[in-house]
């Protein structure tokens, strides 16, 4: 099935993007939020897969991404889970499982505990509930370096986390693809939400989540390591952890197939 591109405004008028994959009518929903400077197109492998699994996959472009507005900041995780509230009553859905890769992990966790009713499960991918006690200063001076010197100069940094050599190597379009959406990033909009992934802790309040929840995480990837994915799992009771060998930041794109699995486990332990 054809995915198709719709936009909507939120409660604060802001266009809002988003694909849909699969039949609207289908009863397993799915929502779908993107890694920082992606946009929807992030998950299109993942909510191909899941369409051809009866799956009704909508992934957004996050507020300051993608075409979605890009109003000034600061921006902050509240205010993003707000945005997905609005998406779901545009599309009438009462409840979904949530998938979030890395930002978009982050920005899940917010939703789920601000909206409980409307999470159905939860799919955290290469993620954290908190990047630590230096993470306010760590991401200001991401923040800073790509106002200084511009989005180009954060290439290299940013290819060595989200995919190791041996796949850069064997997929240059899908690491060139995500080059290029990285580039296309509005700067202040880029800025204001590495400032917000510099300031936010949920760890504290994992305990208060009791849908299922799959925390996925590559053995390699050094932006969110598997200490953080620890950290999650031991505060949300029940939850599974699923360690990938070779596998870094980006493992919507690097290995679709293993975390459609992760999403249809959520989904069936509903």
């Amino acid at each position: 099935m054809t995915a198709t591109t719709s936009s909507f405004k939120t409660r604060d008028g802001q266009k809002i993007v988003y694909e849909m994959h699969g039949d609207p009518a289908s009863p397993q929903r799915v929502l779908m939020v993107h890694s920082l400077a992606m946009d929807h197109a992030y998950w299109r492998p993942v909510g191909q897969r899941l369409a051809a699994q009866g799956v009704c996959a909508v992934a957004l472009s996050c507020r300051g991404h993608g075409d979605s507005d890009k109003p000034a900041g600061p921006y902050t995780l509240d205010l993003f889970a707000a945005d997905m509230n609005d998406l779901m009553d545009h599309l009438g859905w009462q409840s979904a499982v949530v998938a979030g890769s890395s930002m978009g992990g982050s920005v899940s966790l917010a939703f789920a505990l601000n909206y409980p009713k409307r999470t159905a499960g939860l799919a955290l991918i290469d993620t954290t509930s908190c990047y630590g006690d230096d993470a306010p200063k760590a991401w200001a001076e991401r923040a800073n370096a790509a106002l200084a010197k511009g989005l180009s100069s954060l290439i290299d940094f940013q290819l060595t986390r989200w995919f190791g050599e041996e796949f850069r190597a064997a997929n240059p379009a899908v690491a060139q693809g995500c080059v290029d959406t990285f580039l296309k990033n509005d700067i202040n909009a880029y800025a204001a939400t590495c400032n917000m992934l510099g300031n936010f802790d949920l760890r504290m309040r994992l305990g208060e989540i009791k849908v299922p929840t799959r925390i996925f995480v590559g053995e390699e990837d050094y932006a969110t390591p598997p200490a953080m994915a620890e950290v999650m799992h031991k505060g949300i009771a029940g939850s599974t952890l699923r360690k990938m060998p070779k596998a870094r930041h980006l493992t919507p794109l690097e290995m679709p197939d293993d975390v459609v699995a992760e999403i249809i486990g959520v989904l069936k332990a509903r």
